[in-house]
């Protein structure tokens, strides 16, 4: 399929190139080509080999490890677009780095989501499209628009498939900060929830109680970000300890970061569910599952091109089960 809209394209630079290229063939938009190199100093240059005169730019990069040279790279790529007379530039952020930093928890710390939406925008961004960011209200430190896709229709779609869904399953939220994202995903599946607690604070894991019901049960582990695996693999052991009968562990965001796949490995969890949202060289656990977002992304790039609404994508329809 080619996408017969003239105005149109698509570049990826190189957080992701494998993403990309399934969101090319989702949407039946050729990737546009371009050069990315770097001095000896560490410098990058962008080189954009054909015209962008009066198109609409889509730039699919996420900025992920080694999180400062992708951002550089992003901001670079969008001042050439600039520069080359591009109508707009609209940048496709599967992963988007910095957004753990969304507030002021101690005296004298940065809030860096905020300082690289104004990066992105004063580079000449006109519209950022996401995928699960940490904390919604992210959205709201940009000043141009920024559509912000849902997981959690996907993951619903997959365990449904499997016929994890129901009242013998039970979505639990690792730690209180994830109590939203595990109630939508139990919504999707009609099933009850639980959170995983901790007697003082969440560095101390060995004190962890499950707040809800998760005997004999199949327990669903959500978070937004799979980091160092630390937060898995001790809710995981906090459920066993509470009669779950398996566990099950899905994130938007797979980072496993070094040591995170032995981690998971040693822990009592079935299979780790994650988006090919980011691209990581490190080991993964022998129980990794992916789940691609290319189909979701190549959908919404083009409703954006189109000036259609980008909300039909945010549900899963169950009826098409």
């Amino acid at each position: 399929m080619t996408y017969k809209d003239k105005h149109l394209k698509l570049f990826s630079l190189n957080s992701n190139l494998e993403l990309a290229q399934k969101i090319s063939d989702n949407s039946g938009i050729p990737l546009g080509k371009i050069s990315s190199k770097q001095f000896s100093d560490g410098e990058i240059q962008i080189n954009i080999e054909e015209s962008v005169r009066g198109y609409d730019i889509f730039i699919i990069q996420s900025t992920s490890y080694p999180v400062n040279t992708y951002l550089w790279e992003l901001l670079i790529m969008i001042d050439a677009c600039k520069r080359a007379s591009a109508n707009s530039v609209n940048v496709v952020m599967p992963y988007y780095g910095y957004a753990r930093q969304d507030r002021t928890a101690s005296p004298r710390e940065p809030i860096t989501a905020k300082l690289v939406a104004n990066m992105l925008t004063e580079a000449g961004a006109d519209r950022i499209l996401t995928l699960d960011l940490h904390a919604v209200q992210v959205q709201g430190f940009f000043d141009i628009p920024a559509d912000n896709l849902f997981t959690v229709p996907l993951f619903a779609e997959y365990y449904r498939a499997k016929g994890l869904a129901g009242d013998g399953v039970v979505v639990v939220a690792p730690k209180n900060s994830g109590i939203k994202r595990a109630r939508s995903l139990a919504e999707y599946l009609e099933s009850p929830i639980a959170i995983v607690d901790y007697a003082d604070d969440d560095q101390q894991r060995e004190n962890g109680y499950v707040i809800g019901d998760v005997k004999d049960k199949h327990v669903i582990l959500i978070d937004d970000i799979l980091n160092t695996g630390k937060t898995f693999s001790s809710a995981a052991a906090i459920v066993r300890d509470a009669g779950a009968k398996e566990v099950y562990a899905v994130s938007s965001h797979g980072l496993f970061t070094p040591g995170a796949a032995a981690r998971l490995d040693a822990a009592d969890i079935k299979e780790v569910l994650v988006t090919d949202s980011v691209k990581t060289e490190t080991p993964k656990p022998a129980a990794v599952q992916y789940l691609s977002a290319a189909p979701l992304l190549a959908h919404a790039i083009i409703r954006i091109h189109e000036n259609k609404p980008v909300s039909p994508l945010f549900n899963y329809n169950k009826s098409a089960d």
